[in-house]
Order: C-alpha cells, then structure tokens, then sequence
C-alpha cells in the first residue's frame, strides 16, 4: 500500500512538472510573443513565479519518492535473503532525474532570480535575455524528461 501511495505521488508529481514544461515552453511563451515586451515579461514573471512554486514542490517530492521506493525494494530483497541490483532503466531514471533536478534549481534560483531582478528595474533588454536562458534550460530539461519516461515506457 504504501508503494503505492509513493508511486501515484512520484507520477503526479512527474506529470505537473513536464506538463508544464510542455504547456510553457509550446504554448504559453510563444503565445506571449505577440504581447508589448513589458506586458509579455510580467506576465511570464507572474506565471513563472507560481509554475515554480509548483515544480520546486513536485522536483523534491519526485524525488524523495524516487529514492524512498528504490529503498523499500532494496529493503524487501535483502531480507527476503537476495541481493538487490538495480535495473539499468532506474539507473538512468535515476540519474537524469537528479540532473533534472539541479538543472530546474539552477532555472528556479539563479535565472529566474535574475529575471525578476531585471523585470522590476524595467530593464527589458536584461528581462528578455534572461527569459531566453530559462527556455533553453527549460527545453534541455523537457528533453531529458521525455528521455526517462521513455526510458521508462521501453524497459
């Protein structure tokens, strides 16, 4: 029951997090473009803020539930007397998801620090530079997590 519990909560949370990525990076932003410059980067200042909140919550809870599942299974075949090796496809599951997550932290606490920075001294040369940065970031992030679902899917 509890693996389970940890599995939905591990989906869910990968589910709002590419989702996201997906809903920002094909439709929000390039829906944005066709606003004033000024308009276009508080409204992403805004968005970002909130989807943020969100993925900060849904990266950590990924992955503690990640490593606590990997745990109880480990956990199981040792006292059941077996060893416990890893699946190649939780490897690499669990590889990309630690580099996703200090690529999203990296977004979250340096770029997009420096993008509210430059929207609130208007300074929108520095705003769009920045909202730049954390599409490509954003984007590297998407691919890799379409890597590991189906990294995931194929095993």
């Amino acid at each position: 029951m509890i693996y389970v519990a940890l599995k939905t909560i591990h989906v869910l949370s990968i589910i709002v997090w590419l989702g996201g990525m997906v809903f920002t990076h094909f439709f929000l932003h390039p829906g944005a473009r066709q606003l004033d410059g000024a308009v276009r980067l508080r409204l992403m200042r805004d968005i970002l803020g909130r989807y943020f909140q969100a993925v900060l919550v849904a990266s950590l809870l990924a992955l503690a539930s990640g490593v606590w599942m990997l745990g109880r299974v480990a956990k199981q075949a040792v006292q059941s007397g077996g060893s416990f090796e890893m699946p190649l496809a939780w490897s690499v599951m669990a590889a990309l998801g630690v580099v996703m997550v200090a690529i999203f932290l990296y977004i979250r606490f340096a770029l997009y620090k420096r993008f509210v920075i430059a929207v609130t001294a208007s300074d929108w040369t520095a705003g769009d530079t920045t909202l730049t940065q954390i599409r490509r970031w954003t984007a590297l992030n998407l691919g890799l997590g379409l890597v590991v679902l189906l990294v995931t899917l194929l095993r």
